[in-house]
């Protein structure tokens, strides 16, 4: 069987002009490395594509392939992580992960928060700024968060996010919408634990592989995940795997975060993270139906880790549930 790998190499795009935040989503050369070798040892063959406009070529050159292994985040546009999904459905050619549709909206957080919520799955209150004069219309409690609505990797969320007045909220969403030129996503801000999710599997076979409780270390920059923060994850964040048997916060997110990734129509895997309130209650914050594969520092990879399940363990369950819908 013969796999190829659609991805964003964050060292083109570095070389193209774009800068370290533009291209944070974008994937290193270790981590294409460490898929491919996983995969061979699998005993699959393997052809490294690249992104979407190398998939065009390469498809207008003729060439085809069993199953492609996509971790292609794009670059632009609100559904960029579905571009290249898109392609191959017109190509009639199978992947691995979500397709366009679960991905556009997992990346829309206002619209996957109004999705789930009718699925019954708690999310903290919030309201869309796409312009300054919605501020006028923003009717919720202080302290709030600002984040921009369709971004990953924690890009813009630094010190301004957490905001305790309308004053703040006025400076945080004009930075907001002038840097990033999209809606900006208000919520009322949660003051409990976070926890991430991670999930294996498809439909009535999606499993839950486990949970990573997320904590600063004295390091950190802001009290929240911020972008420093995960970029400098190794000193200022801690990732602590937890029980539900032995935590019901726990095992409330891990039953939350199954409903979510199903209603949402994502597959293979992923992750879903949640942050508590003041009652210890969980609330869903956002889904990544396409998480990071880096062996080493990938919040998907570090969970199985400390779970004992090896990164080639981790590949095989994503291309199996993919295999299994082929």
């Amino acid at each position: 069987m013969r796999i190829g790998l659609t991805y964003d190499l964050r060292q083109d795009y570095l070389a193209e002009g774009y800068s370290l935040e533009e291209t944070a989503e974008c994937d290193k050369i270790e981590t294409i490395e460490g898929i491919e070798s996983a995969l061979r040892e699998l005993g699959y063959a393997t052809d490294r594509i690249g992104n979407g406009k190398k998939l065009i070529g390469r498809l207008a050159a003729g060439d085809r392939w069993d199953l492609v292994f996509n971790i292609a985040e794009g670059l632009h546009g609100a559904a960029r992580e579905g571009q290249v999904p898109a392609i191959l459905d017109m190509h009639q050619i199978p992947y691995t992960f979500s397709d366009p549709l679960a991905l556009g909206l997992a990346l829309q957080k206002d619209l996957t928060k109004t999705v789930i919520r009718q699925a019954g799955v708690p999310t903290p209150r919030f309201a869309v700024v796409r312009r300054m004069e919605d501020l006028e219309t923003v009717d919720l409690p202080f302290p709030l968060f600002a984040k921009p609505a369709a971004e990953g990797t924690s890009k813009g969320i630094n010190a301004d996010s957490k905001i305790s007045d309308r004053d703040g909220l006025k400076k945080s969403c004009a930075a907001l919408l002038e840097r990033f030129r999209q809606p900006v996503l208000i919520e009322a801000y949660l003051s409990g634990r976070e926890f991430t999710v991670g999930i294996t599997g498809t439909d009535a076979e999606a499993r839950v592989v486990g949970t990573l409780e997320v904590s600063l270390t004295s390091s950190a920059k802001e009290d929240f995940y911020s972008y420093h923060n995960k970029q400098l994850y190794d000193t200022c964040m801690d990732y602590t795997l937890v029980r539900p048997e032995k935590d019901d916060e726990v095992r409330q997110c891990e039953a939350l975060a199954l409903t979510a990734y199903r209603c949402l129509g994502c597959r293979d895997a992923g992750r879903v993270d949640f942050r508590s309130d003041a009652q210890a209650r969980p609330n869903f914050i956002e889904i990544n139906p396409l998480p990071g594969l880096n062996e080493k520092d990938s919040d998907l990879p570090i969970l199985c880790r400390q779970l004992g399940i090896g990164y080639v363990e981790l590949i095989e369950r994503i291309v199996t549930s993919a295999r299994r819908r082929m």
